[in-house]
C-alpha cells in the first residue's frame, strides 16, 4: 500500500503539472476524488486494527502483571512488536490522505483558472 500511494502521489502530480485543459482536470478530480475515497476507508480501517491490537496489548500486558511468564511476555512482544508497525503505517497514511486533500485544493485552484482562460 505503500508503494501504490507513493507512486500514485508522483503520478497524479505529474498529470496535475500536464494537464492544460478543462476537460482534462475534470478527469483529473473525478480520478482523485474516487482515490480519496478509497484511501479514506483504508485509513479507517487501518485506524481499527490499531485499535483493536491496542486493546489486545492492554488486556495482555494486564495478564502478565497479574500472571508473570514467559509465555505472556512473549506475547506481549509480538504484540507490541507489530502494534509499532501498524502505528507506523497508520501514520504514513494519515499523512499522504491529507497530502491528497492539498492535491484536491491544487486540483480545484487549476480548474477555476482553465475555466476562466477557455471564456
Amino acid at each position: 500500500m505503500t508503494e501504490y500511494l507513493t507512486n500514485y502521489m508522483k503520478y497524479i502530480q505529474d498529470k496535475l503539472e500536464k494537464c492544460v485543459s478543462a476537460s482534462e482536470i475534470d478527469e483529473i478530480m473525478d480520478e482523485h476524488l474516487i482515490k480519496i475515497g478509497f484511501m479514506q476507508h483504508e485509513r479507517i480501517v487501518h485506524f481499527l486494527v490499531t485499535m483493536l491490537f491496542s486493546l489486545i496489548l492492554a488486556i495482555f500486558i494486564a495478564v502478565l502483571v497479574f500472571t508473570p511468564n514467559l509465555p505472556s511476555l512473549i506475547l506481549v512482544t509480538i504484540i507490541l512488536v507489530l502494534l509499532v508497525f501498524y502505528i507506523k503505517h497508520y501514520y504514513f497514511l494519515e499523512n499522504t490522505v491529507q497530502k491528497m486533500y492539498k492535491i484536491y485544493d491544487s486540483i480545484l485552484e487549476k480548474q477555476k483558472k482553465l475555466r476562466v482562460n477557455s471564456k
